[in-house]
């Protein structure tokens, strides 16, 4: 029961892909029969068409069916904006803001020395 499942499953999958071969498997088995009733040029048996104007004309109608589904979905899948781009507004200020504003920096430290000078240092044996 699983493998028949399974099967089944694969052949939905890939039943789009199949489709043009089923068309084709139908033309080569029914190929008389075509070039008989339904092909285009059977009044004029010097063209020797036997029918592949037929199997054309049908690939090329299943290709614009498959088009116009494709384009379909694709105008009804709904829209994600993943990333935007922010409004960004730049204010500048003018050079008068800077002149009026001055920094006084004081330093508590007269020499500054790394913690990890003495921490990097092997032990001292004597």
């Amino acid at each position: 029961m699983r493998s028949f499942l399974a099967y089944l499953l694969l052949f939905s999958v890939m039943m789009p892909t199949i489709s043009p071969w089923g068309t084709i498997a139908y033309f080569r088995l029914n190929r008389e029969n075509i070039a008989r009733t339904l092909c285009e040029n059977r009044e004029r048996p010097l063209a020797m068409c036997y029918g592949r104007c037929y199997l054309a004309k049908v690939l090329k109608q299943q290709k614009e069916q498959e088009d116009k589904e494709t384009a379909q979905r694709l105008q009804n899948l709904p829209l994600y904006q993943l990333f935007t781009q922010a409004e960004i507004q730049f204010a500048f200020i003018s050079k008068d803001f800077f002149q009026i504003v001055k920094a006084c920096f004081s330093y508590q430290l007269v020499w500054y020395t790394a913690p990890g000078s003495c921490l990097l240092r092997p032990p001292k044996f004597s």
